[in-house]
């Protein structure tokens, strides 16, 4: 494994950049032919691309290597400290055009120290410097920023379309693999792509894409499992499964996976809807129960009885 696939993949321009809403492609298109862009709050699910549009962003705009700033939200860009690096860097001037702070996961930086001292930034030297915001929670973004970046909601993929970007790198790679076997690795995974070629490139050194629970439990991840034995009908070990592997604060992330993966729970049209309302009420009853295992547990038999 002499690279990683999530990296090698990565499209560095528009051709390769799957968008989901052609008003956004048109929009890129014009920020790439004009040379310049706002600041940017990019938002959407783990794994759609935020970060990817952002360096392509900055690649297709001709951005001097010198004069973009990287920085995580979680990390170091979430410690009040770091602004003073910022500042530093926001006062020299450009080598090009202008530079670009790039800052991931901002929806983690301090709400009370780090994200106010950015709104000054944003507007002292719009001229020169422009801030690109990547995060999964724009809620968690102070008011002040949302105002002077330019809100650029990603659209996850549909599910064909994120199981025919997974075979194309396969089948690039010379991976030969089952196409059940790969909807096992996409339910587990859906809608991260980044997870879901992480895992299958894990799975497949052999040169073909291991069955969930063939290979090693280090190169796994226990959603696999959990998929692979609904798919099966064995639905109370799933259930137990899920529950033991899964933390209390994993909860609402397990909801989302349950939606996710309507055709889990249900072939047609009307037994998906029956999960949705489900999904609904066990998620409704979450912050209402005193044990979150139980009312998980309860939302999963449901799910199996529908008629």
């Amino acid at each position: 494994m002499k690279q990683l696939w999530v990296e090698q993949y990565r499209p560095s321009t528009i051709d390769g950049y799957v968008f989901v809403d052609d008003a956004q492609r048109e929009q890129v298109e014009t920020w790439i032919r004009e040379g310049s862009i706002p600041h940017l709050l990019l938002s959407g699910s783990a794994g759609t691309g935020k970060t990817t549009l952002a360096k392509l962003l900055i690649n297709e705009l001709g951005i001097d290597e010198y004069d973009v700033l990287y920085a995580n939200g979680s990390k170091e860009a979430r410690k009040v400290e770091w602004v003073d690096k910022l500042i530093s860097f926001c006062q020299t001037m450009p080598f090009g055009k202008f530079k670009i702070v790039l800052i991931d996961e901002a929806d983690y930086m301090n709400p009370n120290s780090v994200q106010p001292a950015l709104r000054n930034l944003m507007e002292d030297y719009s001229g020169s410097v422009r801030f690109i915001l990547t995060c999964n929670f724009p809620n968690k973004i102070i008011a002040p920023l949302h105002s002077r970046c330019q809100g650029f909601h990603i659209v996850k993929t549909d599910h064909t379309e994120f199981t025919a970007r997974a075979a194309t790198v396969l089948v690039t790679e010379g991976v030969t693999f089952d196409l059940d076997v790969l909807d096992s690795y996409v339910k587990a995974t859906y809608p991260d792509l980044r997870k879901c070629l992480n895992l299958v490139q894990l799975n497949s050194q052999s040169g073909a894409l291991a069955p969930p629970g063939a290979s090693d439990r280090s190169a796994r991840d226990w959603k696999l499992d959990c998929v692979d034995m609904f798919k099966r009908g064995k639905i109370r070990e799933a259930r137990t499964l899920l529950c033991q592997s899964s933390g209390p604060e994993e909860a609402e992330e397990i909801f989302r996976w349950m939606y996710d993966n309507l055709d889990l729970w249900g072939s047609t049209p009307e037994r998906q809807d029956q999960a949705i309302v489900i999904i609904r009420n066990g998620l409704v009853s979450h912050n209402a129960v005193a044990d979150v295992e139980i009312n998980l547990s309860a939302t999963l038999i449901e799910l199996a009885g529908i008629q």
